[in-house]
């Protein structure tokens, strides 16, 4: 018998739930064998979805969808992996899926070779740390789904899944913090330890891509759609593979501006009224300053493009909420100063944190009329590493005194 897609998504959801309750991974999959001839990629994202949305918190998901994939793998592995032509956003994820599962195999041999020792522990240590800086990179893999596949999901009504998803990101990101402090211990069994575990998260989360992720957005994502998520691809970066082709091929000089119909028009979202748009732009990216405007629905509206961000920002933010645009782990600090803001208990926040050898002070500034009313908020984010050590004073202008090395 055939069944009708309703009917599948409510078998699908009911096994899931059980599954959640404790119900035994081998009796589902006998169940859903016996039930669903096949399932894609597509259905379980969108079961997951409406489970979310029907109070199944997104901790829960995150925490069993490891077991949601197990139950479904047979009729998962089955398919065929989506097909698409070079160039195309989902195209170039799945090569850097590809070159990432050829390093992580390397390093298993390395920490195979510590486990065993059939290597020298300094010179595998010293492999270990190129490897580990090599696969470093996979977070140019996570940021464009962060900042441009996912933002096209939500604009479909698909959030869950890809908060989930996020939340695991930054597991990795901080198991492969892990695993270099491991390194920097040289503790050879917590190395191999630590460094078989966030391998496994890193290629559990590649399957997830390929057989939920990828399948999902290819039912739920048009031309037009695809055509936004290129657009951020050039300013991220790419994993392990050279640049991808123009695409659609049709449109070699495809640009930003000309997949954004806005972006056409010339409008910036800013209402200065005594700038053009030329001027705004030229203003605020010279800024040495990260700004990010959010209005008072909590959309963003508008991001500096200055050369070197601190934190990176794509096109595919424009016009999504805010809260989507941080970690899971730090949606309640943003909520908590958008409330205060918004109830006018407050206006400013303030932080500094050590960045990768950078003294970071971030801002948050409410906004308002004339009248009060509240109008959104502003970040601000700037390298201070260099005025900290700022002493004394200088008064004349200093271009012609030669540079020490490294002074700017």
């Amino acid at each position: 018998m055939t069944l009708d897609a309703k009917t599948k998504k409510n078998i699908l959801k009911d096994i899931i739930r059980d599954l959640h309750a404790g119900g035994d991974v081998g009796a589902l999959q006998a169940r859903f064998a016996a039930l669903v001839k096949d399932v894609s990629g597509a259905e379980i994202g969108a079961m997951e979805q409406e489970l979310i949305d029907e109070g199944l918190p997104e901790t829960e998901v995150r925490r069993l969808c490891d077991l949601h994939v197990k139950v479904f793998e047979s009729s998962l592995d089955a398919q065929t992996a989506p097909q698409t032509e070079p160039g195309h956003p989902l195209h170039t994820l799945a090569e850097e899926n590809r070159a990432v599962a050829a390093l992580v195999a390397e390093v298993r041999r390395v920490l195979d070779g510590l486990k065993a020792g059939s290597v020298d522990p300094a010179a595998g240590r010293a492999r270990m740390a190129g490897l580990l800086e090599d696969l470093a990179q996979v977070e140019k893999h996570y940021l464009k789904k962060e900042n441009q596949l996912f933002p096209r999901l939500e604009a479909k009504g698909v959030s869950g899944p890809s908060k989930v998803m996020w939340a695991v990101h930054d597991d990795i990101r901080a198991h492969l913090k892990d695993l270099r402090r491991a390194l920097d211990l040289g503790d050879a069994e917590l190395i191999v330890r630590t460094g078989h575990w966030v391998l496994q998260e890193i290629m559990d989360m590649v399957g997830k891509e390929e057989k939920v992720l990828f399948p999902m957005a290819l039912e739920l994502l048009d031309a037009g759609d695809w055509a936004r998520v290129k657009t951020g691809e050039e300013e991220i970066g790419y994993a392990w593979i050279p640049p991808a082709p123009a695409w659609p091929p049709s449109s070699p000089g495809r640009t930003a501006a000309a997949a954004d119909p806005g972006a056409r028009s010339g409008a910036i979202g800013l209402d200065t009224g005594r700038l053009t748009p030329e001027q705004i732009d030229l203003m605020l990216t010279h800024l040495p300053v990260d700004i990010s405007y959010v209005d008072e629905n909590d959309t963003v509206l508008y991001y500096s493009a200055t050369p070197e961000r601190i934190f990176p920002r794509t096109p595919g933010v424009i016009g999504r909420k805010v809260q989507n645009c941080h970690p899971p782990k730090s949606l309640d600090v943003v909520e908590r100063i958008l409330k205060a803001f918004r109830a006018g208990e407050r206006d400013t926040a303030e932080f500094w944190i050590d960045l990768q050898g950078k003294f970071i002070h971030i801002r948050y500034f409410a906004l308002r009329d004339a009248a009060g009313a509240y109008k959104g908020s502003l970040e601000v984010s700037q390298d201070v590493t260099a005025i900290r050590g700022l002493r004394g004073e200088r008064r004349l202008l200093d271009w012609d005194r030669p540079r020490a090395d490294g002074e700017v």
